[in-house]
């Protein structure tokens, strides 16, 4: 996000656009997402990875931020994309994607939307359950079809991360535990099905991690389990998804590496493992999502009030917050800030900013040093471009905020803001 910020006026300048003038234009709350920042990423990937590394593949996580335009800015660069319910696949659809490069994740897929992945004709389905195995092979039949999957795999590794977003501990509601339970239940049974082609394997240890430690592990602990399916079945992997969770800046104590820090040596890692087990070098997949659009966001607030408890806390009243940017609540997350009107200001307060539900849990930013505030300055809040928008609820009946895509100066709206209407548009 540092590389799209400037002082211009005494404004806070995000993309070449002056945020004020944003607020005053489209509103507050108001999401403001560069498409500067997004395809330097996604260039990033292509560089660092996909040129890099002949025959791999990356798929953005669209449940990070997916909207119509973004679905179209990752066609364009040439990545695939991650879904997660039928929800996300019909906007992939409606945007024009590609379906063929399109991967179906969840751990709990209903029948209604496996049918949807196999009539559409998805990519690859991520399959998490044996349940969802039978039924993905009983529709594939009825459409005449054999789909392509991966099996998503718990490595049990400890990804210190928070809890909630540690996806590859054995006891995680997520993929399937390696042992020989799964061999010969899961692996067996793909293979026996007229169905499914099986492919391979895919696992992802958690989000928001700034060290690749517990990836490398995971790498060990998957080329050793595919050896094993070798030895058990003469089955011969033939693609393995590595997953995403690469870190982001949220707050200074936050030290984000390079996309290459973490593919460079997963990709050693699998290539040595692969030769030293005498196994041929599948093709290799990640999938980023906060690493791609998290930095790109900020969203902008307006400050309704001013409230000083003596000796306590001053509490500035925003008018969004949890409905808007969920993860404070759910995770402990922290984010930095600066008033946008007074962006050359030395801080000189320390403040607790407060969303407007009611909702003791409703804190944005907990003990933030920030100029002195009155009623009517613009907050702007840095990296919400990941699980801000995607996560966004009408609790307390607020209508969801508005994005705007900024390139370099230039803005446009890409999703309007909803109205009371629209709250009530699907009562009876």
């Amino acid at each position: 996000m540092a590389s799209e910020a400037s002082v211009g006026q005494g404004h806070f300048i995000f993309d070449g656009c002056d945020t004020v003038e944003l607020a005053k234009e489209y509103g507050t709350p108001l999401y403001v997402v560069s498409e500067t920042a997004i395809r330097e990423r996604l260039r990033e990937v292509r560089l660092s990875f996909l040129e890099k590394y002949p025959g791999s593949y990356a798929v953005y996580a669209s449940k990070a931020f997916q909207t119509l335009e973004m679905c179209r800015i990752v066609q364009s660069e040439g990545l695939g994309l991650d879904v997660v319910s039928g929800g996300e696949l019909f906007a992939a659809q409606r945007s024009g994607f590609p379906l063929d490069r399109v991967i179906f994740h969840g751990n709990s897929k209903t029948p209604s939307e496996l049918r949807m992945a196999v009539e559409l004709g998805v990519g690859r389905v991520v399959v998490d359950n044996l349940d969802e195995l039978a039924e993905l092979d009983r529709v594939s039949l009825e459409f005449g079809r054999r789909t392509k999957i991966l099996f998503r795999i718990t490595p049990g590794v400890d990804s210190h991360t928070h809890e909630f977003v540690s996806t590859g501990r054995i006891d995680s509601k997520f993929g399937i535990p390696l042992d020989r339970r799964v061999r010969d239940s899961y692996v067996g049974a793909a293979l026996s099905m007229r169905g499914i082609e099986l492919l391979g394997f895919h696992f992802h240890v958690g989000s928001q991690l700034l060290e690749n430690e517990s990836h490398l592990k995971a790498v060990e602990i998957a080329i050793s389990f595919m050896a094993e399916v070798k030895k058990a079945y003469g089955f011969e992997t033939a693609e393995l998804n590595l997953g995403g969770g690469f870190g982001v800046r949220y707050t200074d104590a936050d030290k984000p590496k390079g996309l290459a820090y973490f593919t460079d040596e997963m990709m050693a890692a699998v290539t040595e493992g692969c030769r030293s087990l005498g196994l041929a070098l599948p093709r290799i997949g990640i999938e980023p999502g906060r690493w791609i659009v998290g930095e790109a966001g900020i969203t902008l607030y307006t400050v309704g009030s001013v409230k000083e408890i003596p000796y306590v806390r001053t509490y500035v009243g925003i008018d969004g917050g949890l409905p808007d940017n969920p993860r404070p609540a759910l995770y402990g997350a922290r984010h930095e800030a600066c008033i946008a009107n007074k962006y050359a200001c030395e801080p000189s307060r320390r403040v607790t900013i407060a969303g407007k539900c009611c909702e003791s849990g409703d804190i944005l930013i907990r003990d933030i040093d920030l100029p002195e505030m009155e009623a009517g300055d613009i907050l702007a809040v840095f990296t919400t471009g990941a699980y801000n928008h995607s996560m966004a609820s009408n609790y307390n009946r607020l209508p969801r905020p508005a994005v705007v895509m900024t390139s370099k100066g230039k803005t446009r709206l890409s999703v309007r803001r909803e109205t009371f209407e629209d709250l009530v548009a699907r009562e009876l």
